[in-house]
């Protein structure tokens, strides 16, 4: 009896080291292949980027993905500086900035979006903007919300005789540029007086700063008599009043997403991908891009990482932009994009 439990016991003894044997290279290799990513920038599409975040697991579940939405000023910043993995940014780099990123930098874009005109005004559920007073507005012209030209927009409409609060980005932001470059495009007063940029300096009274997309509408949720620009998942959100904007045919439009599709529907992609929306030919006038900085060189087994999340991204994840009022990037874009970072990322 002693005989066979002993013999039994080093049976079992040797099929378990036989088996930690044969696992244990798999375990090792599993842990070798776990990645972190981090990345930072825009806050125009941090509610996508977080969802990519969360669904890339399901088929890479060794890939971590965190995003911090610090704005695109920020995300350039960090890009330039090298503490981040990717950055993130609604307005596209300059050239005087790609050359400062020691590592090279590909531009990736990965989603597109309406900025909605956001207000807070009691009594008035229905607002429209022409394309002479939404710059005026926002150039100082108008302070008034029972303005002559504003009234002329909306002549059925019961406006009150309030100033207006400005509500404007306290942060560096794409989305700000995305916003600036409209109004610069359509209004030469507004172009020399602010200008497109992604941290205006705003010559505007009661003026309001907020960090964020989500630091602008709060403000505006809260403020009555305010106006403001924020992305249009977060006027969604925050279930904020948005303005008709009229735009080159005479129309005036409701930011959407199908409308902010039939916008971007005729942009070109140049060979750097960089693509500036001034004012669209048709649907919703105030739109862009947004975009995704990739280095060209990575540390040992970080690029291939990079280029697991970005053709995720392209592929995969396009799929929930839809969810989440973004459109998608053309899949003939797309390819080309991911024929550059997987050649060229190292």
């Amino acid at each position: 009896m002693s005989f066979s439990t002993t013999i039994w016991n080093r049976v079992v003894t040797t099929t378990v080291v036989a088996s930690a044997v044969a696992i244990s290279p798999m375990f090792v290799a599993t842990a070798q292949q776990a990645q972190t990513l981090n990345g930072a920038g825009a806050t125009f599409p941090a509610p996508l980027y977080e969802r990519y975040a969360r669904e890339i697991k399901k088929k890479h579940p060794e890939l971590k993905v965190n995003y911090q939405a610090i704005g695109s000023g920020g995300g350039i910043r960090q890009t330039i500086a090298g503490t981040v993995d990717f950055g993130a940014s609604d307005a596209a780099m300059k050239d005087e900035e790609m050359a400062q990123v020691k590592n090279g930098v590909i531009l990736v874009p990965t989603a597109g979006g309406a900025v909605s005109v956001v207000y807070n005004l009691p009594g008035v559920s229905s607002l429209r903007l022409s394309r002479a007073t939404l710059p005026a507005i926002f150039s100082g012209q108008i302070t008034n919300w029972n303005d002559a030209k504003i009234k002329a927009d909306n002549p059925s409409a019961n406006l009150p005789n309030l100033p207006i609060k400005f509500v404007v980005r306290a942060d560096g932001s794409g989305t700000t540029f995305i916003f600036t470059n409209h109004l610069s495009t359509i209004s030469g007063y507004f172009k020399g007086r602010i200008g497109a940029n992604t941290a205006p300096k705003w010559t505007l009274p009661n003026v309001l700063k907020g960090k964020g997309n989500p630091g602008v509408a709060a403000l505006v949720a809260r403020t009555p008599g305010s106006i403001g620009y924020v992305e249009y998942s977060y006027a969604v959100e925050n279930k904020l009043n948005s303005a008709q904007i009229q735009n080159k045919k005479g129309e005036f439009v409701s930011p959407s997403l199908q409308t902010a599709n039939a916008a971007l529907s005729t942009v070109q992609f140049p060979d750097n991908y960089r693509v500036f929306v001034g004012d669209p030919g048709q649907g919703y006038p105030i739109v862009g891009l947004t975009w995704m900085m990739v280095y060209k060189q990575y540390p040992a087994g970080k690029g291939d990482a990079i280029k697991k999340w970005i053709n995720w991204v392209l592929k995969d994840g396009q799929q929930f932009n839809d969810d989440l009022n973004y459109t998608k990037i053309p899949d003939s874009v797309a390819n080309r994009v991911l024929q550059t970072v997987n050649s060229t990322v190292k």
